[in-house]
């Protein structure tokens, strides 16, 4: 074997090496998946109460998430922005109530004071599915 071969050799086994090493290190998509589900609900903490922030869509006929889950106490904050339809978006308990034009985000901001489970759901009649078009805010 020539000088010239026993480099390239030695070069691919080194390259194959460091792949196989590296492997081990990137994500399974479940993995990213789940990461993902744990950035769309963002806390922070201010001197008094923790902000729990969600970024919600509306779209024919859901909103995703559809539960959100708090503790009592926190001041929620969602961002929502309709994909496809108007939509609104009303929380009856904690006096929400906003229209959701497409692709503008509204933000609304409330204090979960009260334990429990609340219904959200669409306000505006935006087609077949609209009755269908609820969630859940959980406040423990």
């Amino acid at each position: 074997m020539n000088k010239f071969t026993g480099l390239i050799i030695i070069g691919l086994l080194i390259v194959g090496g460091v792949f196989l090493f590296n492997q081990n290190k990137l994500p399974s998509r479940q993995e990213e998946v789940s990461k993902q589900a744990v950035q769309s609900a963002v806390t922070t903490t201010t001197s008094s109460n923790p902000v729990r922030e969600f970024t919600m869509t509306a779209k024919q006929w859901a909103f995703d998430p559809a539960i959100i889950t708090v503790k009592q106490g926190d001041k929620v904050k969602l961002k929502i922005t309709s994909i496809d339809v108007t939509h609104g978006f009303a929380l009856s308990e904690f006096n929400v109530k906003v229209d959701l034009v497409p692709n503008k985000e509204e933000t609304v901001e409330f204090i979960a004071d009260k334990k429990g489970e609340f219904n959200f759901f669409c306000s505006v009649l935006c087609g077949e599915g609209h009755r269908d078009m609820k969630g859940k805010l959980v406040v423990e």
